[in-house]
Parts: structure tokens; C-alpha cells; sequence
């Protein structure tokens, strides 16, 4: 068993209470970063969703799953295909995406979790290139191939229809009941289901439930020794880990009505596993961080071409400038990977315990410095008074 610390419920609604502000108010904190528009933050709360719930899974168990794009897939066709047939309202989408992912999660992890170790993460990975190559070509009626899946004017939107809501020249956008899921107002969608979200996975942190996952991570035989049958909560934390993948890949699909086979990659599958390791496995607000650092490497970084490195460095002589220019792009822009690679290799050999072992060591640097100040100021008293004792 490992020792887990006794937090109280107000210590979590504090903890709550900070995040959410921390969250809500990204648009006034962020604007120096230049990383305060729309697009970029609603990335950062969908892709912490992804990695929160990945986290339940490896975090908590220590399984490895190079295969969660899968159910990020499902959840993005999902949401397209309740735009298309149901309605426009983010609601049905976001239930039927997650509600699938999570069946569809069942399903693999019926098979995936008679092994594990390396032959679990190889039967992931191997469900996820399945569930690409039946998107990509077999199921194209239903995935529309490699062009994707898309609105049209034609949709039926049963549901848009019966309450008298008509399609006008222009494709619609979804919406919360009028509150259309792109610019601020999506953002503050998703950010608020992405507060739902980590309050659930708060909760389960805190549970006897997440208490039994760490236990599973810690040593799973010696939990079969005392009687345990670790694969009903493995099941349980592999599904659950689905469906928050699920509710990913739907917001994906309300931020940007079209869904593609590229979601279901191994690229996007390994994407959530470095930024879980990136921010912290197992920490509570690691992934969060991670995502956050990801995508703001990715949409940041990358902007950077060959004449904004031009003008940043053209302070320096024309036969200075250029070598210069050429030299960093090969860190930024379409090279941003390089930097991103760099970043995790120093994360991985300093600091195994990914950002998060960071801040906790510069915490207990801080406090130990603060506890050794009062000692030493005493010990100076001590000293100069013996030194006064010592002329009278």
C-alpha cells in the first residue's frame, strides 16, 4: 500500500475554489504570454480533460496505454454525427461522445487487461491503429475517409428541426442553448467542463477507490494475496479513462465541426503520454500543467518562421543575422518538436517526477531556508550575548 496524506473536503473546495479562479481568469493572465486568444486556451482545457483522464489510468495503475486516441476518435465522430442527425446543442453531443467512448473503452479493455506491463501497452497501441485504418478507409460511410467527417447544409438535425430552428445560408455553429461553443464564450464552456471534470477526478483521487488504483501500482500480486480481484477496478479506471478521452475528442468536434482519422494516431496516443509525464504522473495538477506547456510550445513555438526570426534579430549585421536566424529556426517553427524533445529529455533525466517534482523541491528549499533563518538569528543572539557576558 502506499501512504497517501489525509486531506480534509475543505482543503479540496479551497483547492477548487483556487483553480477555478486561476482558470477563469486566463484571459487577463495569459495576455503577456501572448497565448490569450479563444483557440489556444479552449486547446488547454480539452487536452487537460485528455490528460486528467489518462492520468486516472496511468497515474493511479501504472498502466501504460499507447492507445487512448481511439477513444478520443470516437468521441469527435460522435459529436459530428449528433450535429448532423440530432441537433446543434453541444448537450447531446458531449453525452453520446463520452457514453460511446466509454463502451468502446470496455470493449478494448476486456482484451487489453488480460495482460500487462509492455504486452498491455502493445495491445493498445495495436487496437489504435486498428481503430485509424478502419476510420481512414474501411468505415468510410460513416468517417467520410481521409476528408472527414463535416456538416453540410443538407444534415437532417432532427431535433433543430422540431423545435422550429432552421438552417440559414451559412453552416451553423454548435451552441449551448444559444451560446455558441467558439471565441470566449466556447472557451468558457469548456472551461467549465473541464472544472466538472477535475472535480470528479478530485473525488476519485481522494476515494478508497483511487486509494485501491495506487495500491494496484504499488504491487498488484500482493494485492491478489490478500484477496483482492484487481481486475474489476482496473476495468472500472480504463473506462473511466475512455470517457474523459471521449468528452476530449467531442469538445474537440464543438471547437471545430469536423472530425478526421488523424485523432486515432499513435502520434496523438504518445501526445498525452508525454505531457502526463511532462507535468507529473500521478500528481493531481501535473497533467494540467503538461497540457498547458504542450500546446503552448505547439501553437506558440511554431509560429515562428524564417522572417519573424529575421525581424527578432535584426538588430545584428546582415552576415550575423542570417546564420543566427537559421540556427534557432531549427528549434521553433516547423523544428518546435526539437525544443519540445529537449524540454522532456532535461525533464526526464533532473526531474523524473516531472514538474511537479520540481515546484515540491523548490518549496522545500524555501521552507527549509525559512526555518534555518530563525536559527541562525537565534544562535547570533546567543553568541553576542555571551560575548557581553564575557567583557563584564
Amino acid at each position: 500500500m502506499t501512504n497517501t496524506k489525509i486531506v480534509s473536503p475543505k482543503q479540496d473546495l479551497l483547492y477548487m475554489a483556487i483553480l477555478s479562479v486561476v482558470v477563469l481568469t486566463m484571459p487577463i493572465w495569459l495576455q503577456p504570454f501572448g497565448a490569450a486568444y479563444p483557440d489556444l486556451m479552449q486547446k488547454f482545457m480539452i487536452f487537460g480533460i485528455f490528460a486528467i483522464g489518462y492520468n486516472i489510468l496511468f497515474g493511479l495503475t501504472g498502466y501504460l496505454s499507447f492507445g487512448h486516441a481511439a477513444f478520443l476518435g470516437v468521441g469527435s465522430y460522435t459529436a459530428v454525427w449528433s450535429f448532423k442527425l440530432l441537433s446543434m446543442n453541444v448537450i447531446p453531443a458531449l453525452i453520446f461522445g463520452t457514453i460511446l467512448s466509454g463502451l468502446f473503452a470496455l470493449a478494448i479493455g476486456f482484451v487489453s487487461l488480460r495482460r500487462s506491463g509492455i504486452y498491455f501497452s502493445i495491445l493498445t497501441l495495436a487496437f489504435a491503429q486498428m481503430s485509424y485504418n478502419l476510420a481512414y478507409s474501411v468505415l468510410t460511410p460513416i468517417t467520410n475517409g481521409e476528408t472527414g467527417l463535416q456538416l453540410t447544409q443538407g444534415d437532417a438535425r432532427v431535433l433543430d428541426r422540431m423545435a422550429g430552428i432552421e438552417a440559414d445560408a451559412s453552416l451553423p455553429t454548435p451552441n449551448l442553448f444559444g451560446i455558441e461553443g467558439i471565441g470566449y464564450s466556447g472557451f468558457y464552456i469548456c472551461a467549465a467542463l473541464m472544472l466538472i471534470s477535475f472535480f470528479i477526478y478530485l473525488r476519485i483521487f481522494r476515494s478508497p477507490f483511487g486509494l485501491k488504483l495506487r495500491a494496484i501500482k504499488s504491487n498488484q500480486n500482493r494485492m491478489g494475496y490478500t484477496g483482492y480481484n484487481t481486475r474489476p477496478y482496473l476495468m472500472t479506471a480504463f473506462v473511466i479513462s475512455g470517457m474523459y478521452a471521449g468528452l476530449a475528442g467531442s469538445l474537440l468536434a464543438v471547437t471545430d465541426p469536423l472530425a478526421g482519422a488523424e485523432r486515432m494516431q499513435w502520434t496523438a496516443s504518445g501526445e498525452v503520454v508525454l505531457i502526463t509525464i511532462l507535468g507529473g504522473v500521478g500528481t493531481l495538477i501535473g497533467p494540467l500543467l503538461g497540457a498547458g506547456i504542450i500546446k503552448y510550445f505547439e501553437n506558440i513555438f511554431s509560429a515562428f518562421n524564417e522572417t519573424v526570426l529575421l525581424n527578432a534579430f535584426s538588430f545584428l549585421p546582415d552576415w550575423l543575422a542570417h546564420p543566427v536566424a537559421a540556427v534557432v529556426g531549427l528549434f521553433v517553427g516547423e523544428g518546435w518538436h526539437l525544443t519540445l524533445g529537449l524540454v522532456f529529455m532535461l525533464i526526464v533525466i533532473f526531474l523524473p517526477g516531472g514538474i511537479m517534482e520540481g515546484i515540491s523541491r523548490l518549496a522545500r528549499l524555501i521552507t527549509n531556508r525559512n526555518k534555518a533563518e530563525p536559527k541562525s538569528g537565534a544562535h547570533e543572539n546567543k553568541e553576542k550575548e555571551q560575548a557581553s557576558a564575557g567583557e563584564v
